[in-house]
């Protein structure tokens, strides 16, 4: 995969945001594979609310942000009440991520953020309103609070993933779909973090109880933690994310 962008297709552009917005939508328009299904993404017209790019086949819709330099911790959005309006709709869009290199507008890491993953909790605030709007309250995407296996790279520190483990990565959470509920949903994405912080494939029912203490001050009215943790476990071992050893212990499939 061709990991620079088409420099030609800012000529004429004066704007230095313009310059990149072509030039990193043209390479997602060339480059880029549907994570659901595979095939080609299409792009939306400008100014279309629903996203930047669809696909044809599944009717999937993905909203592109770019940064340059690095991935950092937090993405910078439009408005606040908008984005948590859009959280809430059937026609939210996944994201996809870019970031890249701006000496040589070369991509460094390009990665999907399925839609099921986004929560309030990771939308935050920003105080910075707009010129003619000074009051209006700006978000960023906070990206640490998002799970690792909501993070699906097809480029990783320049190292192109091969297309076949993109698609298995996507599919492998489209359980959250089914939970319409928020706090459900937030729950087996707590649960999915802890893991994350236990940093290796293995793990004990003990070790998460480790956990107790960080659920407990988010859920404050939740007087079962530990059952909790067990019962979304149980979820995430019957949706096949996690099996099930024996003895209390679990690994990451």
């Amino acid at each position: 995969m061709q990991l620079n962008f088409d420099v030609k297709l800012a000529e004429g552009y004066v704007s230095q945001s313009q310059k990149v917005r072509v030039m990193t939508e043209g390479w997602v328009k060339n480059k880029i594979f549907c994570p659901n299904c595979g095939e080609i993404v299409y792009e939306y017209p400008a100014n279309t609310l629903v996203g930047d790019f669809y696909c044809n086949k599944c009717n999937e819709d993905y909203e592109l942000k770019s940064k340059k330099d690095s991935m950092g911790r937090k993405i910078l959005d439009g408005g606040y009440e908008k984005m948590l309006e859009r959280l809430q709709s059937s026609t939210n869009p996944n994201f996809f991520f870019l970031n890249y290199d701006a000496n040589n507008y070369q991509v460094k890491n390009f990665v999907v953020i399925p839609k099921h993953f986004f929560t309030p909790e990771i939308i935050i605030p920003r105080k910075k309103g707009l010129p003619n709007r000074p009051n209006y309250t700006m978000c960023s995407i906070d990206l640490v609070n998002v799970p690792q296996s909501g993070k699906i790279f097809y480029i990783k520190n320049g190292r192109v993933e091969k297309k076949e483990t993109v698609l298995y990565n996507w599919q492998k959470t489209l359980f959250l779909r089914e939970t319409k509920k928020t706090e459900l949903r937030e729950w087996i994405l707590d649960i999915m973090k802890c893991i994350d912080r236990l940093q290796k494939p293995k793990f004990t029912l003990e070790e998460m109880y480790s956990f107790e203490g960080i659920l407990a001050e988010k859920y404050k009215n939740n007087n079962h933690i530990k059952d909790k943790i067990r019962q979304q476990l149980q979820f995430l071992r019957d949706k096949g994310f996690v099996k099930f050893l024996g003895n209390g212990r679990y690994e990451l499939t």
